[in-house]
């Protein structure tokens, strides 16, 4: 049974578990000579990697992780402990699904700006979930469209929710089918309990789904993979909160933007970091209405490297 292959559900450190093809989960280890490819990490392995094992004790049901299949993507994060390394919080993600409210509580469009800045580092699709509708009245409802107008240009899903009214839930639950899907959002927005209704067996409580606010940096963490039905996962990692402080080159950062990214090429220097510089392609853009005014001072707030993520 040498050379079978695994998806790591759940990493403690030096010990992983790993589902197998037919279900099974054995706890895994690596091999003593692993040769690392890739990124320079504190952890060569992550939740969501496809692996090839092979068993070491079928008795008690552990086995030798042999190989990594080549990821599609990766995210990693510094590590808090050792400099100039970096911590792998997940590996093979299909998408980011990010929560936000405009009240109870509210979600600032910086912090957003975030996440969807990290996302694009990672070259991991995102849809935008407005969840709590039934909690606007009309002037917040058009707030709202005005927001999701925004976004959808940009290439982004957009999805309306609210649990008393039955709106979006369906379209919620079918957005996970098939897929490998990284939950984020501020606490409160309401994840877990749009969660519960994807996974009702899960029972997945408020506090164990990561909020991307907290700042606990000197906390070791460790990812988790929840199945939520064939092929249907969910990564939840309490490092996932961290993402917004990656560090981007202030060169790169106006790659993330996509509205500016279409842009690059066009300022007069090509090492334009679209703050001040004349002839800016970006510049030009901002001031004539055609880049969001929001999105601009996220731009400065990130490259700035100002908080703006409450």
């Amino acid at each position: 049974m040498e050379g079978s292959k695994g998806l790591i559900m759940r990493s403690t450190g030096s010990w992983y578990e790993i589902r197998s093809e037919s279900g099974k989960v054995f706890k895994g280890r690596l091999k003593g000579k692993f040769k690392l490819k890739g990124p320079k990490t504190s952890n060569p392995v992550t939740v969501g990697d496809r692996v090839i094992y092979a068993v070491e004790d079928e008795a008690n049901e552990t086995v030798v992780i042999e190989e990594i299949i080549p990821r599609t993507n990766y995210i990693i994060r510094k590590s808090v402990h050792k400099t100039g390394q970096g911590q792998l919080m997940a590996a093979n993600v299909d998408q980011a699904i990010f929560v936000m409210t405009l009240k109870s509580p509210k979600t600032s469009l910086g912090f957003l700006d975030r996440f969807l800045v990290t996302a694009e580092a990672f070259r991991i699709p995102v849809t935008i979930v407005f969840n709590k509708m039934d909690l606007l009245n009309e002037q917040e409802e058009d707030q709202i469209f005005e927001y999701a107008a925004l976004y959808q240009e940009l290439g982004y899903g957009i999805l309306f929710t609210s649990i008393p009214r039955s709106q979006g839930v369906d379209e919620f639950k079918a957005m996970f089918s098939g897929k490998v899907s990284l939950l984020a959002g501020h606490s409160g927005v309401g994840k877990s309990s749009l969660l519960n209704l994807v996974s009702p067996h899960l029972n997945i409580k408020v506090k164990e789904i990561s909020d991307f606010a907290q700042k606990g940096v000197h906390t070791t963490t460790y990812s988790t993979m929840w199945e939520l039905g064939p092929e249907t996962y969910l990564i939840d990692s309490p490092g996932i909160n961290e993402l917004g402080v990656m560090e981007i080159e202030k060169e790169e950062l106006s790659h993330y933007f996509p509205e500016m990214r279409a842009l690059i090429g066009e300022c007069k220097f090509n090492n334009c970091l679209h703050i001040s510089e004349p002839s800016c392609a970006v510049l030009k853009a901002f001031e004539a209405g055609d880049i969001a005014h929001s999105r601009y001072l996220s731009y400065l707030s990130i490259f700035e490297n100002n908080d703006n993520r409450r």
